[in-house]
């Protein structure tokens, strides 16, 4: 197991890499697979060994990418996949799952979300969840995009309290959910998964990032990483389809960001004063 610091916790109480690995916008172009391979297994080499993908993704050609990157190396991988919401009743849940385990290649998903709400019943995708981990295909199951008044929903439901994660999209310039959803997900201890956390590249002309990335001799992407990563319970699944850049990732956690550069931070993107609506994209 990884040192503590470098892992975060989940309901189970296992431990999980606070630095992941997504996998969004890769399979788009078949002339990127061999390096979307390489930065793949690169990252499980780094101990970036937590995988993020969905079916929803370049229809299912992220998981097929995924699959041949952890090809013989499934027992060094955690692996998140996620079911789209019009697939995801009691049935179509079910059948979604045997699909990306098909593409993927293997016999079981680590942990299995659902994308976003949709208009199926809460009820009817936690079924589904429970019937698959029952069955031995999914060890965890957990959402994306839910909001508190979801969370809230979902955990008074029969096993809805099972949930072991929510995937939100998260940066210094998206700080919505500090306000009121994180700190729901603190206290009850479920994680916080942070998709784009450097926000697709956008926030990293700032000044302010560079001149901390400058003062301690990191990585514009590195500072916005690392002020993601320092959070308790929040992990974090930048994309990277080229191995320089997952190296790059790598580095964020060993940035130490002091009380100033946090403070200069907070002035530059301030954190949240009142309820924000969920950032999504």
């Amino acid at each position: 197991m990884m040192e503590t610091t470098r892992t975060i916790v989940l309901p189970s109480g296992e431990h999980i890499p606070r630095l992941g690995q997504g996998t969004w916008h890769m399979a788009e172009n078949p002339l990127n697979r061999t390096k979307e391979v390489s930065a793949l297994r690169l990252g499980i080499d780094l101990g970036m060994s937590l995988i993020d993908t969905a079916e929803m993704y370049a229809d299912g050609g992220a998981e097929r990418v995924v699959g041949e990157a952890i090809k013989g190396r499934r027992d060094e991988t955690f692996l998140v996949s996620k079911v789209l919401p019009q697939n995801a009743t009691r049935h179509g849940t079910v059948a979604a799952c045997n699909r990306s385990l098909a593409r993927l290649g293997v016999d079981e998903i680590d942990l299995y979300l659902l994308h976003w709400r949709g208009a199926v019943p809460l009820e009817e995708t936690v079924d589904a969840f429970e019937t698959l981990v029952g069955a031995g295909k999914i060890r965890y199951w957990g959402v994306s995009n839910f909001d508190v008044g979801d969370m809230q929903e979902l955990v008074d439901l029969p096993n809805g309290a099972n949930v072991a994660t929510d995937q939100v999209l998260y940066n210094l310039a998206r700080r919505g959910i500090e306000f009121d959803l994180m700190p729901l997900c603190q206290r009850s201890g479920v994680p916080v998964m942070a998709y784009s956390p450097i926000e697709q590249g956008r926030v990293l002309h700032h000044v302010t990032l560079k001149t901390i990335a400058s003062r301690l001799g990191a990585t514009p992407a590195q500072v916005a990483l690392a002020w993601v990563l320092r959070q308790d319970g929040v992990c974090a699944i930048p994309q990277s389809g080229k191995p320089e850049h997952v190296r790059e990732n790598r580095g964020a956690l060993d940035v130490r960001l002091t009380p100033q550069d946090l403070a200069e931070l907070d002035e530059t993107f301030p954190p949240p004063d009142s309820k924000q609506p969920l950032a999504s994209h």
